[in-house]
């Protein structure tokens, strides 16, 4: 069992790591999120009630938790506040107690904002003032969460602590924690689609630097994909779908923004593409979200190599151009059309469903320890204990 899981997506974002981690957070003490700003959108729905975070860690649902929003982040203190206020109104008890912004994180100020809306179209941004944010930042011309409080009378300024030594010593005190990363690896300012991709490390290596604690903390890697692939905004999609079968994908799986409300653009599942992540991750385990959504597909492809020019590449790259200009090489599985959203066990499921799984693992030479069949807690199929948590409190 692990003690500190760090959840990372493996695809373009809006895998359903929201959904995961809102999943793990029960066995886990403490939710702490090292990347992104409020570009992010994770959808959680507990008992037919959907919410909506944007910067607050997916853990905020449960009681008794910690939530830190570490260091990583750049914070827009107004739709903080705004989020905060929503939880509330909905029931939901956000406290200094269980919130904690770290000094250390950026604010994005309205000037990041404008800036955001009138140079960056091109590059599909969110336009929340996220990239100059983070140039203001690297250029040492950024205002810290710290200077921001000491200059202004903020409701912000209770939440605000040295989030540094706290998770350190809470880890120190074997406390359980949950990294959870925003947007996905191939959005990776170093490792993705560069120039379509964020403005942070939405890598493994953001937990560190985003959180400032030392990489052996980070006992077990958990990499989220979909069962198909979707990406917002521009940049290269090699499987991307233009047909009626992408349109059918995106209505049954509700494939809008969460922070936009953009339709996504569909694909079928790259395995190049997330065996990729799994290297640059070293990730442990696979979570494979949304495969009730390919319910009702009599053929379902895996893509399984790029054809560019006339060569076959079997490993994933990202140059922009030859991704532009490469044609996906497929293997296609049978589909099944049964209704798998009421499925509690693995073994339970289709045997075309089952099989589509194992070959994901088998191109991938990566486990999968749980398999999601809806956006419900308890459509969550675990397939291996040994990646997650230990339902027993901690010591």
């Amino acid at each position: 069992m692990a003690k500190n899981i760090a959840v990372i997506g493996m695809q373009f974002g809006d895998e359903g790591k929201g959904k995961i981690i809102d999943f793990l957070a029960e066995d886990a003490d403490v939710i702490a999120r090292f990347n992104g700003g409020n570009n992010a959108g994770h959808t959680l729905k507990v008992n037919d009630k959907e919410t909506i975070l944007h910067l607050i860690p997916s853990g905020i649902l449960h009681k008794g938790k910690i939530n830190i929003i570490g260091n990583g982040l750049v914070v827009d203190p107004n739709v903080l506040m705004e989020e905060i206020e929503n939880l509330r109104n909905n029931g939901v008890k956000v406290t200094p107690d269980n919130l904690i912004v770290s000094e250390n994180a950026h604010i994005i100020l309205e000037k990041h904002i404008r800036e955001d809306k009138e140079k960056n179209k091109h590059l599909g941004t969110t336009a929340r003032g996220i990239g100059p944010a983070y140039t203001d930042k690297a250029a040492r011309s950024g205002v810290r969460v710290i200077d921001y409080i000491n200059k202004n009378k903020s409701p912000l300024n209770p939440f605000v602590k040295n989030t540094t030594l706290m998770i350190n010593s809470l880890i120190d005190k074997n406390k359980k924690v949950l990294f959870e990363g925003a947007q996905g690896t191939l959005l990776d300012i170093d490792h993705g689609t560069y120039p379509y991709v964020t403005s942070s490390n939405a890598t493994v290596g953001g937990v560190c630097t985003g959180l400032g604690i030392g990489p052996k903390k980070v006992d077990s890697v958990l990499g989220v994909a979909k069962a198909y692939t979707s990406r917002v905004g521009s940049g290269p999609f090699p499987t991307e779908l233009k047909d009626r079968t992408g349109e059918k994908i995106r209505e049954i799986g509700k494939e809008f923004g969460s922070t936009t409300g953009r339709p996504r653009r569909i694909g079928w599942f790259d395995a190049l593409m997330c065996k990729y992540s799994g290297m640059v991750n070293g990730t442990d385990s696979i979570v494979l979200t949304k495969l009730d959504v390919l319910s009702g597909l009599e053929q379902i492809k895996i893509c399984v190599g790029y054809k560019h020019n006339t060569k076959i590449i079997k490993d994933f790259t990202t140059n922009v151009g030859i991704l532009e200009n490469s044609e996906p090489v497929y293997e296609e599985l049978n589909g099944w059309m049964e209704d798998i959203s009421d499925v509690k066990k693995f073994d339970e499921l289709p045997q075309n469903a089952q099989k589509y799984v194992k070959r994901i693992e088998e191109l991938l030479e990566v486990p999968v320890c749980i398999v999601s069949v809806g956006p419900e807690r308890n459509q969550t199929l675990i397939l291996k204990k040994e990646f997650l948590f230990d339902s027993k409190p901690s010591k």
